[in-house]
C-alpha cells in the first residue's frame, strides 16, 4: 500500500523534474518557499487542498495527476510537451496578430503617401 505522503512528493518531484525546474523555481510559480517545497518532496509538510491546486497549475497539470500511482516517465513528458505546444502556439499566434497589424499599419501610411504623389507627367515617347 502507498502512503500518499509519499505518492504526492513523488509526483511533485517528478513533474518539477521533468520541467528541469529546481525547487526554487516551483517555490516562485506557486509563491511559497523553495524551502517549503523541499518538505513537500521528503514528506515533512503536506499541503492544503489550495496550495495542492498551486502546484498543480504551475506544473500545468491537473491536480488529481499529482496523487496518481502509475505516473509514468513518458506521461510526465507528453504533459510538458502539451504545455510547450500550447505556448508555443499562444506566443505565435500573438506574435502573428501583432505582425499584422504593423502591416497594416504600414500599408495605411503607403496608401496616403500614394494619394499625395501628383500624376506623373506622359512620356516623350508616348506623345
Amino acid at each position: 500500500m502507498t502512503k500518499i505522503r509519499e505518492l504526492l512528493a513523488s509526483n511533485i518531484r517528478k513533474y518539477r523534474h521533468a520541467r528541469g525546474w529546481s525547487q526554487a523555481k516551483l517555490a516562485e510559480k506557486v509563491d511559497t518557499s523553495a524551502h517549503y517545497i523541499g518538505m513537500l518532496e521528503t514528506q515533512w509538510k503536506y499541503p492544503s487542498p489550495e496550495m495542492v491546486e498551486r502546484i498543480a497549475a504551475a506544473l500545468d497539470i491537473d491536480s488529481t495527476d499529482l496523487y496518481r500511482k502509475d505516473v509514468e516517465p513518458g506521461e510526465v513528458v507528453n504533459s510538458l510537451h502539451n504545455a510547450i505546444l500550447s505556448n508555443i502556439c499562444g506566443l505565435v499566434s500573438g506574435f502573428a496578430k501583432s505582425q499584422m497589424r504593423g502591416v497594416e499599419a504600414k500599408d495605411d501610411g503607403e496608401s496616403m503617401q500614394d494619394e499625395e504623389l501628383p500624376d506623373p507627367e506622359p512620356s516623350a515617347q508616348s506623345q
